[in-house]
């Protein structure tokens, strides 16, 4: 008789990793985007678990999945598991002193606001990289690896999630431009300039009824800006974003009308700051003006 018996195997963890995030987002499609895969991966890591536990977990519809009631019944535990292990995995590379620091951001965001700030950073914490990801929506912060985001986010304020400006909308235009421009009317005579992932926001200034006229749009913002500053049209400015073309007089704002939105530009973080650590001076200095 053998000393050392074959033992049986646990599913793989890429399986449960696949079923916890297929349950908690409500799809394949939305589990593969996060976990960075093709859907078809997904399905294959589901069906090697439920042929590993010998029961569906997913009933399978034309319009999409939905959990059986035994997937219902553990989602919950997996979901819960899988933070504490994000959270284990970020003591432990705040406890080895990681020297790479992760931010994930909008792309517009990126350009127009965190990279004039990169160079004092830098020099406030030399001894420290720092990696920047542009996404369009924000990671999952005990999942991805990032150890910061910096997004528009209307959620309340906390010690993970901190307020740092409120967003505003405003038209601004080059100074050539802002010369033809005493009154909203005078718009009807200018090029509006759009952006395609605020599509809406002529709209809400304007409090259209029926649309505004079509003018350029365009797919990064920080272009759209650029357009502006070179006297192409009017764009819709967000308060941050547009800040320092304001103050260097590339970029003026013709009319005192600012829209206040219910969403700040944020910090969002996986835990609360310890203190001690390098994230609470980081902090305060993203939240200087």
């Amino acid at each position: 008789m053998s000393v050392s018996p074959p033992r049986p195997k646990g599913p793989p963890l890429n399986a449960l990793r696949a079923f916890e995030a297929a349950a908690r987002l409500g799809g394949f499609s939305s589990a593969a985007d996060e976990l960075c895969v093709t859907a078809g991966a997904i399905t294959q890591q589901i069906k090697s678990l439920e042929a590993w536990i010998g029961a569906p977990l997913f009933e399978r519809h034309a319009q999409g999945v939905q959990l059986t009631s035994a997937g219902a019944e553990v989602a919950a535990d997996f979901t819960a598991a899988f933070d504490d292990l994000g959270r284990a995995v970020q003591r432990m590379r705040s406890k080895a002193g990681a020297r790479v620091l992760q931010i994930a951001t909008l792309p517009s965001i990126a350009q127009l606001w965190l990279s004039p700030r990169l160079p004092a950073i830098r020099r406030a914490y030399p001894d420290l990289t720092f990696s920047v990801t542009a996404l369009e929506a924000p990671p999952n912060l005990l999942r991805s690896g990032f150890d910061m985001a910096i997004f528009y986010s209307d959620a309340a304020p906390s010690d993970q999630h901190i307020r740092l400006q409120r967003d505003e909308l405003f038209p601004v235009c080059a100074p050539e431009v802002a010369v033809g421009l005493s009154k909203p009317s005078d718009l009807n005579n200018a090029v509006l300039i759009g952006d395609a992932t605020w599509a809406q926001d002529w709209d809400m200034w304007l409090d259209a009824k029926g649309g505004v006229r079509p003018g350029p749009s365009y797919s990064l913002y920080s272009l759209a800006v650029e357009e502006a500053v070179q006297g192409a049209g009017v764009l819709i400015g967000h308060s941050a974003l547009v800040a320092a073309h304001l103050v260097a007089g590339t970029l003026q704002a013709p009319f005192k009308v600012r829209i206040k939105l219910d969403q700040y530009l944020s910090i969002i973080l996986p835990h609360a700051p310890q203190s001690g650590g390098i994230m609470p001076g980081l902090c305060q200095m993203l939240s200087q003006p």
